[in-house]
């Protein structure tokens, strides 16, 4: 199963999201990302924990069908079994790759691809700005698998249906099929749900339109395999014991049948819920969340430099050299641990920030482009300029971060 898109898991995006003192996108280690395998077209691939599990199961499940089949090969079977996992993998890694390579082709970053328990998932940093580039990044990972399900068919007629390169051809030709024809099934989070989110996007003209439309299919589609793959498994004749529901094989399809149905369902709700939170950070405007402050040399008591910020109603005060150029922006919290009385004889230099490459910022910067901004060069003041390079104010992460949570809090919007 692929879960690639725009922030799976979510709540990784949604720690990316919570703050200006948030982990920057592209870091050397990915806590919790799993074994780093290779970086291809510069994106890290990590393999997680699970895949062990799953590649145990592929393998014993695999294995049996292989003794059924060449019963001939004995123990060497799981050997077989184990190549086939990791080849399957392989391929699933390629349809993220395909993710990949179009996110990088329309300019957006991708943080990492990570192979997990069913499948694997592109985490792709940014929106795409229009529905066809949403469509097209969504559908290039199903196309890559339905060719190469094509590719090992075509292999298939080079060899012997019943000998280990045949039976491993059919098996990757069908599990390809498979990844394909899932994945294209119209409900977020998989790649037909992205799809479907594009095609509503561009017919209402609004994105969370679309996302609203996907999500609830999602949903309805976790249903139906929470109810539709038992059933199916044996209405098919998948099992052939006796005993009907009541038997291991009808147990084991009913366990996979809720585990695919929570994946999808948690999905579908975590893809809402950043949409959500996406619509309403346009609403953080580094202009409107700006302090007005005041210009001070650097040997200017506290005192005096608070009193002529209380006198011109500023709330900040941006340290300046001999021309009027800033140099360094006092910290809030160091103001309010310097006592009242010991003011007067603190300079302003003593409690500034030195500013750093990054710490000026554009008064243009909103919603997500301003987080990045700040999530870039970690401090707890920044000083805001015109485009002119004019001093605007100094922005403060407390007042970005209160202002986060004011826009996560308010009931959403009807309409969308």
């Amino acid at each position: 199963m692929d879960n690639s898109g725009q922030r799976q898991p979510d709540s990784e995006e949604a720690d990316r999201a919570a703050g200006p003192h948030g982990e920057r996108p592209q870091r050397p280690r990915e806590v919790g990302g799993g074994f780093l395998m290779g970086r291809p077209f510069g994106v890290p691939v990590y393999v997680a924990p699970s895949w062990f599990l799953v590649a145990a199961l592929i393998t014993w499940v695999f294995g049996d069908q292989l003794d059924r089949v060449l019963p001939e090969l004995g123990a060497a079977r799981y050997l077989v079994s184990l190549f086939f996992a990791v080849a399957f993998y392989a391929s699933v890694l390629v349809h993220e790759l395909a993710h990949t390579v179009a996110a990088l082709r329309y300019k957006l970053p991708v943080r990492r691809i990570q192979l997990q328990f069913f499948g694997g998932v592109s985490e792709i940093e940014k929106e795409s700005e229009t529905p066809g580039r949403e469509f097209v990044l969504a559908f290039v990972g199903p196309l890559l698998s339905l060719i190469l399900s094509g590719v090992f068919y075509l292999a298939m007629q080079l060899v012997e249906p019943r000998t280990v390169p045949g039976v491993l051809l059919a098996g990757l030709m069908i599990s390809n099929l498979i990844v394909a024809v899932f994945n294209l099934l119209p409900g977020l989070p998989l790649d037909g749900g992205r799809m479907l989110r594009a095609v509503v996007w561009k017919i209402s003209g609004k994105p969370m339109t679309g996302t609203v439309a996907a999500a609830w299919t999602g949903r309805a589609l976790a249903v139906t395999v929470l109810i539709g793959l038992p059933l199916l498994s044996q209405a098919g004749g998948f099992s052939d014991d006796a005993e009907g529901f009541g038997s291991f094989e009808s147990l084991t399809d009913a366990l996979l049948a809720a585990i695919l149905a929570a994946i999808i369902w948690t999905g579908a709700g975590n893809s809402l819920r950043m949409a959500r939170l996406r619509e309403r950070l346009p609403d953080l405007r580094a202009r409107t969340l700006t302090r007005r402050a005041v210009p001070v040399a650097a040997d200017t008591p506290l005192s005096e430099a608070l009193r002529r910020a209380n006198e011109a109603g500023a709330r900040a005060l941006v340290v300046v050299d001999g021309n009027g150029l800033p140099t360094a922006v006092v910290r809030e919290a160091a103001i309010v641990g310097i006592p009242e009385h010991r003011r007067p004889w603190v300079p302003v230099s003593g409690i500034a920030q030195d500013l750093r490459d990054g710490m000026k910022v554009s008064a243009e910067l909103t919603g997500e482009e301003l987080l990045d901004t700040l999530r870039a060069t970690p401090a707890t003041e920044y000083l805001v300029v015109e485009e002119t390079g004019e001093i605007y104010g100094v922005l403060s992460t407390a007042d970005v971060e209160r202002a986060f949570v004011a826009a996560m809090a308010r009931p959403q919007a009807t309409g969308k």
